[in-house]
């Protein structure tokens, strides 16, 4: 779905190349300032401006792969991001974790790897994401326990914060060496990824330039993300912001496809925009709506795989917090959106990911992944002779051959929504959709269900880790 004319979307992409040429973006690693005038960039070392010509942008483009094998920790959650592919990943990035039976508080390492095996659980999750900080784990220890928990808890696709030269290596090593790789093939395919956001308006900064030359350098794919607000760090219009969102992420891809032609990169953004009134973050709306829809179209243009995002501002899992989740959902799914990030679980524009709201968001998800998967229309399904032929006139289909073969299979059975009509919702307590969904989340970690890992592998991670703590961690963004 467009929300624009294709000569809109090209006059934004024209426009996003003219940023670069002639208003630059601001870069403040030194390293990448260097790479970048390596490439043909005029750089103006005084002021950290970096101004990037089209004919770099053009040549980006044409080396950045439109196809991006992902290799997980088994076969099975292999993904490929291309455009036409559907991935989802949990809301990510919160510093505050609550639910209905231990409320808001700050994220925990409890609270990281309980949400990592919820994430497990759910086969709708395609890919781990940074769902909540732990607090009461060290910087300089945090990406050790974080890895350590992806890689034993979960077989899926593993995230690594761009935090620093130091901290990515030594996640690097660990998922190499815990999936039993060598250098080489650990570089010749993506094992992990990173998010990069930009700085907007027009900045790159330290962490973020660095992530962006260590993942190409070593072969992993960068999503990278400009977060745009309308209103805010970008212009009020939905045209003027994603235009600007635009010029980041090209100026990124750069970057990356300079350190190493082919580097794995997927396009992003997410913008939406601010409550006038307040100036808080806004999601779900009509304008985030017709962002991605913009954001879709500039990414077909480009040919890239790409990234947006759903997300809620409500302060609790209600009827608000559904409607915005949902909004956004679409959105993404109108855009033709191949990462859907934020897609579950997110409350407080990301400043609290809620137990009860990611398994009620999965639900959604669920369902979506249903209507992708199609509907069949053989002899078999039209059913002239197992169904239609065997009831009389004012008869039933309960009890037909293709209604006995197909029923406990059919049709989609919720995890949190309940049928029962009101006299019987009554009988069974009168619990609503977040009571049912404490219990879904509670059974789940009951179930303490995990991937079989390889015993050696685990020893060795964890003598890499007790090793690297002897020796002081790595401090972030170092």
């Amino acid at each position: 779905m467009d929300v624009f004319s294709d000569e809109q979307a090209a006059d934004m992409h024209g426009t996003a190349l003219r940023i670069l040429e002639e208003l630059g973006m601001r870069v403040l690693l030194p390293q990448a300032r260097a790479i970048l005038a390596g490439g043909g960039a005029r750089v103006d070392e005084a002021s950290g401006m970096v101004r990037i010509g089209r004919d770099m942008v053009e040549a980006a483009l044409a080396s950045a792969p439109s196809s991006i094998p992902c290799i997980a920790g088994a076969p099975h959650r292999d993904l490929v991001l291309e455009p036409g592919s559907l991935v989802f990943q949990p809301g990510a990035g919160a510093p505050n974790a609550t639910d209905l039976e231990r409320g808001r508080r700050p994220g925990s390492a409890r609270d990281y790897r309980e949400y990592i095996r919820l994430t497990q659980h759910f086969d709708v999750f395609h890919m781990i994401s940074p769902q909540v900080e732990p607090q009461d784990v060290p910087t300089h220890e945090r990406h050790y326990f974080t890895t350590e928990a992806q890689l034993t808890l979960s077989d899926k696709f593993p995230f690594v914060f761009s935090r620093g030269t130091p901290q990515v290596v030594d996640c690097f090593e660990m998922i190499r060496d815990f999936r039993g790789l060598g250098d080489g093939a650990f570089a010749s395919a993506p094992h992990c990824y990173t998010i990069i956001n930009t700085n907007s308006p027009r900045t790159l900064d330290v962490p973020m330039a660095q992530g962006l030359i260590d993942f190409a350098r070593h072969g992993q794919l960068s999503i990278v993300t400009p977060f745009t607000l309308m209103g805010a760090m970008a212009p009020i219009t939905v045209a003027g912001a994603v235009t600007l969102s635009h010029a980041e992420a090209l100026a990124a891809i750069v970057l990356t496809q300079l350190v190493r032609p082919g580097a794995p990169v997927c396009y992003g953004t997410f913008t939406s925009n601010v409550d006038m009134k307040s100036g808080a973050p806004a999601f779900g709306t009509p304008a985030h709506f017709q962002a991605s829809l913009a954001a879709g179209q500039l990414a077909r243009l480009i040919g890239l795989p790409w990234r947006s995002a759903a997300g809620s501002a409500s302060n609790l899992n209600d009827v608000q917090a559904a409607n915005e989740n949902q909004f956004g959902l679409w959105g993404c799914l109108m855009a033709g959106a191949n990462v859907v990030i934020h897609a579950a679980g997110w409350l407080e524009g990301g400043l609290t990911v809620s137990y009860e709201k990611l398994v009620t968001d999965a639900e959604v998800l669920n369902m979506i992944a249903e209507l992708c998967a199609g509907a069949q229309a053989g002899v078999d399904e039209i059913g002239f002779d197992g169904a239609i032929a065997e009831v009389a006139p004012q008869g039933h289909f309960f009890a037909t051959t293709q209604t006995m073969a197909r029923y406990n299979t059919e049709f989609y059975e919720p995890v949190v929504h309940d049928y029962a009509n009101f006299g019987t919702w009554v009988e069974r307590g009168a619990r609503d959709a977040n009571t049912r969904a404490t219990e879904v989340w509670k059974a789940i970690l009951a179930s303490d269900a995990r991937p079989e890992t390889d015993g050696a592998r685990r020893e060795a991670l964890a003598s890499f880790i007790a090793r690297r703590k002897a020796e002081g961690g790595a401090p972030p963004e170092s």
